[in-house]
């Protein structure tokens, strides 16, 4: 691998210059905060453990702060940007900056959530500063759609860091904690101040590790049939389980029936399960016979892999 120098990473005039040549200005429709620091990219790049042999996707990549830094470490780039301009001219800074290394970088000119696969190798981490209004939803799918992904650190408001991160019990625990540990073990791995990003935002951010369970949660329920309950618990999260799982089960005494069933006390809260519990309750649903919804709805499908 080549060694590129630290003069290939963008800095704050670097930054604006580019910005100011591409007519850009940074909205916060698309959540888009700049990262004008390069010591904080190379703080993720090494906070994410890339290594030489990695194949990184990342999502976002703006301006291309991070995605030089990326391509300092990793065998190679894949970047997914959704807006025009910026994709646009992402390939050129590359190119301009890191020429010894824009072989190894590929873009995707794309929004995230509708990307299902990605040229090249499959990914094997995944490093990004998510858009602030969609991180949640971008990680999960980015995790669900490429298995092959081991290692994630992503960049996203605090807030949502301390949700993603938190464990059963915490107040802030809730669906995108449960739905994280579905894939990965979660740990919050540092915080980030606001003055290294343009413009700099009104929140603070952070950073979260995942790393891909060695075993999936061993469950017989499929992954949207897990998720389910997951959502009907959180959607009334100060209720008992037996009272916010009752749509859901289609009762009350329904929704206790399965709690019981899967060793789970009706009057917990959403709030205090683990992800394996919330999978048993969906487990033990699916076997209470036709007349539950979750279990009609399950035959009436095709077979089709479990995700």
């Amino acid at each position: 691998m080549s060694s590129p120098t630290s003069d290939a990473l963008l800095g704050p005039a670097d930054i604006r210059e580019l910005a100011e040549a591409l007519g850009v200005r940074p909205t916060k429709q698309r959540g888009q905060n700049f990262v004008i620091d390069a010591n904080t990219v190379r703080r993720i790049v090494r906070t994410a453990g890339v290594r030489p042999e990695d194949v990184v996707v990342e999502v976002g990549p703006g301006l291309g702060s991070l995605t030089l830094a990326l391509l300092e470490a990793a065998d190679r780039v894949v970047a997914v940007e959704i807006d025009d301009v910026l994709a646009g001219a992402l390939p050129a800074t590359i190119t301009a900056r890191m020429p010894t290394r824009a072989n190894r970088f590929a873009l995707v000119h794309s929004d995230a959530m509708q990307v299902t696969e990605l040229p090249g190798p499959a990914p094997t981490a995944l490093v990004a500063n998510l858009p602030y209004n969609v991180a949640v939803p971008v990680l999960l799918h980015m995790l669900d759609t490429f298995p092959t992904i081991e290692r994630t650190l992503v960049m996203v408001q605090a807030e949502v860091a301390d949700r993603l991160a938190a464990p059963p019990g915490s107040k802030v625990y809730g669906v995108p904690s449960v739905k994280a540990n579905w894939y990965a073990d979660v740990r919050r791995a540092g915080s980030i101040g606001r003055n290294v990003f343009w413009p700099a935002p009104n929140v603070d951010s952070g950073l979260v590790s995942l790393v891909r369970r060695e075993e999936p949660v061993k469950t017989t329920a499929s992954k949207r049939e897990v998720f389910a309950v997951v959502d009907a618990a959180f959607a009334q999260r100060r209720k008992t389980l037996r009272a916010a799982l009752a749509g859901w089960a289609g009762s009350a005494p329904a929704a206790e029936a399965a709690l019981v069933a899967a060793g789970v006390s009706p009057q917990a809260r959403g709030e205090s399960l683990t992800v394996e519990e919330f999978a048993r309750i969906a487990e033990a649903a699916s076997f209470r016979g036709a007349q539950h919804p979750m279990a009609a709805a399950r035959r009436a499908e095709p077979p089709k892999e479990r995700q």
